[in-house]
């Protein structure tokens, strides 16, 4: 097998390809050759030892996977080899072949293409529990996403619109805003790359503009830095304001503003509430599927690079250049 492996502490250039002797499942895992697998934020802070989850090196990045099974240990039931599945396996992903635990393996429909399988569950899914588990979201509400144009914005733009929310689109340029117009979001804004007090309080502005006098009712925010303060400043009396990710820095929230408006801040930790209640994480899977089958949701794939390549990806995600999702394929 092969894998695209971080043997130091740095950026994507420090990742090596190097082959491997094949895996071999214990009794409960499954070996899966591994068709595609997504490129996500994560990736980028792991091989920096900067996310919480710290993998003993060598290890490869890539924690969501699509492909087929190909043996199976004594223990597991409910698969064969040449199933077709996809899982969130934390890292490992990025390589050909990869043990996995059958628990996190799920089947995947048919007609669905594995690069699309490989970049599914980890927006779709953190999405979905963000609108709503977390934030409740209601139909003929106002929906501001921040970030709008990547991953798990994308997915919560055509989420928002599936559960009849009127989406405001948040972007850092004018093609991201095209993007997201081009998936459903109702109207766009585009922020500046750098936002001082005067940015903060223009950008407040022009959400309310667009909003309505009221503000919007629930706020997705997947950027965070000193674009969390206008947007917690536009929340309608009794808004949601959701803390998805942090890629500009870790705000600090004026929390007088909560009391004002009687809003919530709402953390979404999708990870850790697909182990703390994993019937609820199923069930938003099979809705998440029938969502797919409907034509209502699809991930937008912007680039695939095969594995020799997946430096390039990770360059291409840590610099925010991705709209939508970036896949590495396997040959």
């Amino acid at each position: 097998m092969h894998a695209m492996l971080s043997h130091a502490i740095g950026g994507p250039e420090t990742l090596e390809l190097t082959e491997l002797a094949d895996p071999q499942p214990n009794d409960k895992q499954v070996i899966v050759r591994i068709h595609a697998a997504g490129v996500n934020f994560p990736d980028t802070l792991m091989i920096r030892d900067l996310y919480q989850m710290k993998p003993p090196r060598p290890f490869a990045p890539g924690g969501e996977i699509a492909g087929e099974v190909a043996a199976i240990g004594k223990d597991v039931t409910g698969f064969d080899v040449g199933d077709r599945v996809l899982a969130l396996t934390g890292f490992g992903g990025f390589a050909t072949h990869l043990a996995v635990d059958a628990a996190r393996l799920v089947k995947i429909p048919g007609d669905m293409p594995y690069d699309e399988a490989a970049c599914f569950i980890f927006t779709y899914g953190t999405s979905y529990h963000a609108l709503k588990d977390r934030a409740h979201l209601r139909r003929g509400e106002s929906l501001l996403i921040l970030g709008a144009a990547g991953g798990v914005g994308a997915a919560a733009i055509e989420l928002g619109k599936a559960a009849g929310a009127r989406v405001i689109a948040a972007v850092s340029s004018a093609e991201k805003a095209e993007f997201c117009t081009s998936i459903g979001a109702d109207e766009t804004l585009i922020y500046p790359r750098e936002m001082d007090r005067d940015a903060q309080k223009a950008f407040s502005g022009e959400i309310k503009s667009l909003a309505g006098a009221d503000g919007v009712n629930v706020v997705y925010d997947a950027v965070g830095g000193a674009y969390a303060e206008p947007a917690l400043r536009s929340l309608a009396w009794e808004g949601r304001f959701l803390v998805v990710g942090f890629p500009a820095g870790i705000p600090k929230l004026p929390l007088n503003l909560t009391l004002l408006k009687g809003c919530q801040v709402v953390g979404v930790f999708w990870g850790a509430s697909t182990m703390r209640d994993p019937k609820g994480h199923m069930q938003n899977v099979r809705d998440l599927f029938e969502l797919y089958a409907a034509g209502k949701i699809k991930p937008r794939i912007s680039a695939r690079f095969p594995l020799a390549q997946a430096a390039e990806a990770l360059e291409m995600m840590q610099d925010r250049k991705v709209m939508g999702k970036v896949v590495v394929t396997m040959a």
